[in-house]
């Protein structure tokens, strides 16, 4: 199981949205940003940031992808 930002990173293109502007809105790292481009694991508190910012859900911004064996 593996959780993937690509719908961010979508949502961020559709809107015309920078990392930088990303960053300079949420106040998160470059380093957070990092982790959310490789899909490593983040806080919580991270995505809600991104998502009251951005004004929109949880799953407008991430999924899970399981992988054959969990299911």
């Amino acid at each position: 199981m593996a959780v993937s930002y690509k719908k961010l990173f979508k949502l961020m293109i559709d809107r015309d949205i920078k990392k930088k502007d990303l960053k300079d809105m949420t106040g998160l790292s470059y380093g957070t940003i990092a982790k959310l481009e490789k899909g490593s694991n983040v806080e919580i508190g991270v995505l809600d940031k991104i998502c009251v910012k951005l004004g929109c859900q949880l799953s407008d911004v991430a999924e899970i992808i399981f992988d054959e064996d969990d299911c």
